[in-house]
């Protein structure tokens, strides 16, 4: 429900703070006496248009703050959720600041928010029903939700949603097949002739970097082995180093016995040199035999290392991605190959799911169906105690074509009337005067009030133009409503105002004794308050003692 409501600096308004209560809150005033602008402050704290010109004259902002106390679960505690706002104890305030040039600043529990989300949050929390709103009941788009919402067939809805998504997950599926297919067969020749290619070049992985390495080896091979042959004929010639090594032992051998043993030790270090001139000369030997190559096979290690890169080149890519490349294009041949099978069997499935969503779409019309003809009688029994009785309302639902059908199904929802016999139907809003609207809105709301999810529902003069035995029918049924949500009504009819659990006054004063300054003033109405209040709406200016007993009567007959 609303709590309460703080209003400061609007048009005619300097500060007043309302506190709601459960039920029918009635609120009368005279003509005007500021009661828009009270409904247009509670239109602003709930994310309507904002304009400076609602910023009372000499005043640098207004502000609106209105406070809900909420049960859960509620939809808009997903809202918050989902927005990160934070909430606690079923408790929501929600504030919007206008300044003086019109720029507008919107929160909720304090958090700073965009005026967009602070208008969704509003829209499941109060409905506001008036003559010239063309919101809610009279948009059409909202009817096959609030049919739906009616008929509370929520599975069926369910099942047509996910039939609706698999059949366009496959359809997209098959799409995507299709253009890659068209292109791959318009591709075919070019694939085929660098797939051939390829294969007849066959790259390997890591090929380039061995190919460079051999053919590096290869290039030095000639300069290194003529380095080592000569340090080999060094070694191994009549004069080389072993030669010499050699007949120095023999010589220093012959000579040992006259020296009595001193050289020996340099005789066993000769013996060790010439075995590492040995060693060295063989592992000389193995490098030679290593570094010698065929030209032919340098040759052809660079012709094949030169069409490896060649070819990476011409794909524009490494030479270790041609093995890639390669397979790349076998798929696509193979794609191209098995395509037209895949095609069918993606065709199939879509079939499928489009059978699927039609058989569930049909059961969820028929359900409509047989929720519109229950609607429409039970709204077509609504009409004739509003002096509605020569109008009658129809539930309205039209076969979409393929190309309108979605998720929510294959109709379309309309609420129609038709206000005299033989009237063609249309939409309510266009064959409906004031009067005639708010209570085709009555009637809409006092069958539907269960199904909303709204706390809070506004009437702004559903009574306009009815008197007597109409009146009190408006009465009744706001009363009624009144037990599914709370129920802010603003009125002229004393029936209406008789039958409201609290009562506040609307009315224009001066702001102090002796200044002609003016403003809108609401105080709420005691007993005695409020059976004058009546009275004055069932006599006029001067309260009779009839009225008032009038007023009685009326307050007695709605208890």
């Amino acid at each position: 429900m609303l709590a309460s409501l703080r209003i400061r600096e609007v048009v005619l308004i300097d500060r007043l703070d309302l506190s709601f209560d459960e039920g029918l809150c009635v609120l009368s005033g005279e003509t005007g006496a500021g009661k828009s602008i009270v409904l247009d402050s509670l239109g602003l704290a709930l994310g309507a248009r904002a304009g400076r010109e609602l910023v009372r004259h000499g005043a640098e902002k207004s502000s609106v703050s209105a406070e809900f106390s909420l049960a859960a679960p509620h939809p808009v505690w997903d809202i918050l959720d989902e927005n990160d706002i934070d909430h606690e104890g079923g408790h929501l305030v929600l504030r919007r600041v206008v300044t003086h040039d019109g720029r507008s600043r919107a929160y909720i529990n304090d958090q700073a928010v965009s005026i967009g989300l602070l208008r969704d949050v509003g829209d499941v929390l109060v409905e506001v029903h008036g003559q010239h709103d063309e919101r809610g009941l009279l948009n059409a788009r909202g009817h096959r939700d609030l049919l739906d919402a009616y008929g509370g067939y929520g599975d069926l809805i369910a099942a047509v949603r996910d039939c609706w998504r698999q059949w366009q997950d496959a359809s997209a599926e098959l799409h995507s097949a299709e253009e890659k297919l068209a292109i791959a067969k318009a591709d075919e020749e070019y694939i085929q002739y660098n797939l051939d290619e390829l294969d007849s070049l066959a790259p390997q992985e890591g090929e380039e970097a061995s190919l460079a390495e051999s053919r590096t080896l290869m290039m030095q091979g000639e300069t290194l082995s003529a380095g080592v042959g000569e340090a080999l004929d060094e070694l191994l010639s009549n004069k080389g180093a072993e030669a010499a090594l050699r007949n120095v032992a023999r010589r220093l051998e012959r000579m040992g016995g006259q020296v009595s043993g001193r050289l020996d030790t340099v005789i066993e270090m000769l013996d060790r040199a010439l075995v590492e001139v040995g060693e060295a000369t063989t592992e000389l030997q193995e490098i030679m035999r290593a570094l010698q190559f065929d030209p032919q096979e340098l040759e052809g290690a660079e012709e094949r290392l030169f069409a490896l890169r060649a070819a990476a080149r011409k794909h524009n890519c490494s030479v270790d991605g041609l093995v890639a490349l390669q397979d790349e294009f076998r798929a696509k041949l193979d794609a191209i190959e098995y395509g037209d099978e895949n095609l069918r069997s993606l065709k199939q499935q879509v079939d499928v799911a489009r059978e699927d969503y039609m058989a569930a779409t049909r059961e969820l019309s028929s359900a409509r169906q047989h929720a519109a003809h229950e609607l429409d009688a039970l709204i077509n029994a609504e009409l004739p105690p509003l002096k509605l009785e020569k109008a009658e309302f129809r539930t309205n639902i039209v076969s979409l074509s393929e190309q309108e059908w979605g998720a929510a199904g294959a109709e379309r929802v309309e609420f129609l009337i038709s206000t005299n016999p033989g009237a063609p139907f249309s939409g309510l809003i266009k064959v409906a005067s004031g009067g005639e609207l708010s209570r085709f809105i009555l009637a809409l709301k006092v069958v539907l009030a269960k199904k909303s999810t709204a706390p809070v529902l506004v009437f702004d003069e559903v009574d306009r133009g009815v008197g007597g035995a109409v009146a009190d029918a408006v009465g009744e049924r706001l009363s009624r409503l009144s037990k599914e949500a709370q129920i802010l009504v603003i009125t002229h009819s004393p029936q209406v105002a008789a039958r409201g659990n609290s009562h506040w006054h609307i009315h224009k004063g001066a702001v102090d004794e002796g200044d002609d300054t003016v403003v809108t003033r609401v105080v709420p109405l005691a007993a005695a308050e409020r059976r004058e209040e009546i009275a004055r709406m069932l006599s006029g200016a001067e309260i009779t003692a009839e009225a008032r007993a009038a007023a009685d009567s009326l307050i007695q007959r709605s208890l």
